[in-house]
């Protein structure tokens, strides 16, 4: 990939040096500065746009890393590759760690100056990309809140999140594990009316079933052993705020009448205490699971539940968000190059795209994520193809599971019913074929199993082309 022409700024004590590398560079088309005070750097970089820095890491006056600090405190945009003649993995780390994006041993020669310069150059190309990308998908709409998609599963979430967001009732939030229900009650938070107040999450079935009441409520001092001081509850702890409780089907009955009284009441008494405190949250829920079918097998009260779906939100599955699956893995890819600028990995190839739409992504988004990750490490390249991806991408889904052939001619109809018109012929025809089987091709005996007459019998097997 060619080199743009770009403007390049050495600041090294070294005069000799510095000409030599401009000479070199100037050569490659790159217009080219060069200053030997790194004070007086400083102030050029702040001054003028710069594509790029090359700075010197031991310099009178002020070091380089320093340097390189005072750069990114000023926001100094320009990408920074460092130049030591003493460098050590210590070195390296720090200026990574600071926001180089190179290191460049001394002495070097012109070719791994140019080598130094090409893939500093490419990586602020693909920044460039990654960022218009990430501003196309604002525009279209594709970030919400932190929540990313574009599909109209979606768009009707984020219709219901900015119609329930302002008010203050109670949200419960239904999806499958890894649906982002934990994004859904923050996006409801930060577009309420409390978004300035505290907005606190909790998986209760995370702890220990006795420390729950605890941790919800808080406890006095001495209420049980080991507790050698009063404890603030997560209630208290979101008083004005948004509290969010996922996995609510965990809970204990016990505990589920407690907070069923303290939605109630508006009031929590801590562990061990006889004093009621006022709290004013605003509470949204998360499950996995079918509450109806909880109450209905007695492991969740009919009177919470009533409590917790004032505003029910069901989040879809990844597989029912047509669209979004190339979305999400270029912004988990993107999330993971700013958090770790040296992965070379910088997008996806439609070849690679389209393996990822094509994934039945039992884990949903979650599990998106680990495997945009896991590949981001383990790519050589700029550009993640399908090789890259895990064995499972590359295997088909598995197609749908047949239906068993109905044993009578009732359940047939059932089937025939309750499916649509093409699953209906099928699901005729197997019966048919099953029918025959069994009478031995006797279509009279078979016309009594059926419990229907030679005739309609024999026009159901004309109408399937079968024999009779």
């Amino acid at each position: 990939m060619p080199v743009e022409p770009a403007r390049i700024l050495i600041i090294d004590d070294e005069l000799e040096l510095c000409m030599g590398a401009a000479r070199v560079l100037r050569g490659e088309g790159h217009e080219v500065e060069h200053l030997q005070d790194p004070v007086e750097g400083l102030a050029v970089a702040r001054a003028q746009g710069w594509d790029v820095i090359l700075l010197d890491i031991r310099m009178p006056r002020m070091d380089g890393l320093e340097l390189l600090a005072a750069l990114r405190a000023h926001r100094v945009r320009a990408e920074v590759v460092m130049i030591s003649g003493h460098a050590t993995v210590e070195t390296a780390v720090e200026a990574m760690r600071r926001g180089a994006v190179d290191l460049l041993p001394k002495p070097f020669t012109p070719t791994q100056l140019r080598l130094v310069m090409h893939r500093v150059m490419h990586r602020s190309v693909l920044v460039r990309e990654n960022q218009a990308l990430r501003r196309e998908l604002a525009l279209r709409g594709g970030d919400f809140q932190g929540m990313v998609g574009s599909s109209r599963a979606m768009e009707r979430i984020f219709g219901v999140i900015r119609r329930v967001a302002p008010t203050d009732g109670t949200v419960l939030l239904y999806g499958e594990s890894g649906t982002g229900k934990e994004l859904a009650a923050r996006a409801i938070h930060d577009l309420s009316l409390r978004a300035g107040q505290p907005f606190v999450a909790c998986d209760p079935s995370a702890l220990a079933p006795g420390v729950v009441e605890s941790e919800l409520f808080g406890h006095a001092r001495g209420s049980f052993t080991g507790a050698v001081s009063a404890k603030q509850g997560l209630f208290t702890a979101a008083h004005r705020g948004t509290l969010f409780l996922d996995e609510i089907a965990n809970l204990s009955m016990e505990l589920q009448g407690k907070l069923l009284r303290v939605l109630e009441s508006r009031r929590v008494r801590p562990v061990g205490d006889s004093v009621d405190r006022e709290v004013d949250i605003r509470l949204v829920a998360a499950t996995n699971r079918d509450l109806a079918a909880e109450v209905a097998a007695g492991r969740f009260r009919e009177d919470l539940r009533y409590r917790l779906e004032v505003i029910p939100v069901t989040l879809p599955p990844l597989r029912e968000r047509g669209g979004d699956v190339p979305l999400l893995a270029q912004r988990f890819l993107e999330a993971y190059r700013e958090r770790n600028p040296a992965s070379l990995a910088a997008r996806f190839s439609p070849e690679a795209l389209a393996l990822f739409e094509r994934g039945a992504w039992p884990g949903n988004v979650r599990e998106l994520r680990n495997i945009v990750e896991r590949v981001a490490i383990l790519c050589d390249a700029d550009v993640i193809e399908p090789r890259h991806l895990p064995a499972a991408l590359h295997e088909r889904p598995p197609e749908p599971s047949r239906v068993p052939a109905p044993r009578s001619w009732s359940e047939a109809r059932l089937q025939r019913d309750t499916a649509a018109k093409t699953a209906a012929t099928r699901v005729e025809r197997r019966f048919l074929e099953a029918l025959l089987e069994r009478c031995e091709d006797n279509v009279s005996r078979a016309a009594r199993e059926a419990a229907m007459s030679r005739t309609q019998l024999h026009g159901l097997l004309k109408r399937h082309g079968l024999r009779g």
